[in-house]
């Protein structure tokens, strides 16, 4: 775009050391090449710290971990990966009496079930604790208790 006649336009904007005025006449850390001066790539570098040690250009070894969230264990199956034979799996479950089953059978036979009615928690898997195991190697991976 072709400038109005009469307005000079600026070459580039001012740095920011130009524009806050801050260190402009103090010398730069490492050798800066000048306009004319030829970039051959020695001395360009900035020198090292003192008690800091050089580089060194070993290989970098990169270890991947995979982290496993902890499982929360429910009355349903579970997939997982056994901890035990590291193999993916779907949990098998396996009911034991516990305390909810125990307190419904005393608290019929305190409503008067006494003749046996009493027994009935012990029939009904939705009051029983879960025990989770690996159908491979049958290691216990976890419980769900009731209460």
């Amino acid at each position: 775009m072709a400038a109005p006649s009469g307005i000079p336009v600026p070459s580039a904007p001012p740095s920011y050391e130009e524009t806050t005025g801050i260190n402009v006449s103090y010398p730069h850390p490492y050798p800066v090449p000048e306009p004319g001066q030829k970039l051959d790539g020695k001395g360009m570098n900035p020198p090292p710290y003192m008690g800091q040690p050089a580089p060194a250009n070993n290989p970098v070894t990169v270890q991947t971990v995979y982290v496993q969230q902890p499982v929360v264990f429910y009355d349903r199956p579970v997939q997982m990966c056994c901890p035990s034979c590291n193999q993916m799996i779907v949990t098998r479950l396996s009911y034991d009496s516990g305390a909810l089953t125990w307190l419904s059978c005393g608290g019929l036979c305190l409503l008067g079930c006494i003749a046996g009615c009493c027994l009935i928690p012990f029939c009904i898997d939705a009051l029983k604790d879960v025990d989770h195991t690996c159908p491979n190697c049958s290691a216990l991976i976890g419980s769900y208790k009731r209460l």
